[in-house]
């Protein structure tokens, strides 16, 4: 079983989104049973609250439904539970440095970027400040980053 954490700041934008796609191609593929996919914020400004509207719009547009997810911060046991723990951007994956309990917790922290071999993909950038059209140009991202990421998950098995 692959364990997989998205990170990002809140939990209400891009690791919902990045948690969604990858559950939506595994399921595609067939093998959804082989994952267990969860996502999380190193805030906690959100928790308990549903994924901003305007990312459940957005990934709607892919057949992907979000709505149910729920935003919460991530917990030392996760340092545990999960073998990936994946940064949405540079500074989330500093700030994981930082809340993980010790460097010998059973997972690999890793900036989404580094996983995948995608030209100019770099970090995801967060677009809660911005229009819809950011929205839109992230999810497109992640579905592709998410699609890149399942091959290499199934290929390295």
């Amino acid at each position: 079983m692959n364990n997989i954490l998205f990170v990002c700041l809140g939990n209400i934008c891009r690791s919902p989104l990045a948690e969604g796609f990858l559950r939506h191609h595994a399921k595609l593929k067939g093998c959804a049973d082989s994952f267990n996919i969860d996502s999380a914020g190193t805030g906690n400004w959100h928790s308990g609250k549903s994924p901003d509207r305007r990312v459940i719009r957005a990934a709607a547009e892919y057949g992907v439904d979000i709505s149910a997810l729920r935003a919460r911060q991530i917990s030392n046991i996760d340092f545990d539970r999960f073998q990936h723990i994946i940064a949405l951007d540079r500074d989330n994956l500093t700030d994981l440095e930082h809340l993980r309990p010790s460097p010998s917790a059973n997972c690999r922290l890793s900036l989404f970027s580094d996983l995948i071999d995608k030209p100019g993909f770099i970090d995801v950038p967060d677009p809660w400040y911005g229009s819809y059209a950011d929205f839109e140009s992230v999810s497109q991202q992640l579905d592709r980053a998410c699609k890149a990421l399942l091959e290499k998950l199934l290929t390295d098995a």
